[in-house]
């Protein structure tokens, strides 16, 4: 399988004040893909805690963001393989466990703005930034 992985920075940069960075985001959200939970998890925590925006608000760009992505678990065996990711690769741990589900996904494709734009993961997990 192949598709698309979309990183939390990408959610956020939708409701961005800058034009072209909020537009870009919306092209990746409109062609799908696919978000862990812990995209979602991540999205309401900055949302709420960097954006002020109120949790009725939050709800809704969610499902908004559901209704447009497939939305996958975070496993044990994600999380394990995440751990290993982020002692091979250098990577947060947070970083590390989005790239440990976009693999886990089949996908080939990462948008993120966190990592080193071209960076490949296992031979076949490339990091795309937008922007």
């Amino acid at each position: 399988m192949s598709g698309s992985f979309i990183d939390t920075n990408i959610l956020l940069y939708a409701l961005s004040a800058d034009r072209q960075k909020a537009d870009r985001a919306e092209a990746v959200l409109s062609a799908g893909g696919i978000v862990s939970v812990q995209v979602l998890n991540e999205f309401a925590a900055v949302a709420r805690r960097k954006l002020g925006l109120p949790y009725a608000e939050i709800a809704y760009l969610l499902a908004t963001y559901r209704g447009l992505v497939e939305v996958r678990p975070l496993t044990v065996e994600i999380h394990l393989a995440g751990l290993a990711l982020a002692g091979e690769h250098d990577l947060s741990i947070y970083d590390a466990m989005i790239v440990a589900s976009a693999l886990e996904a089949g996908c080939d494709v990462l948008y993120s703005e966190d990592m080193q734009n071209g960076r490949v993961f296992e031979g076949r997990l490339r990091l795309v930034n937008p922007f």
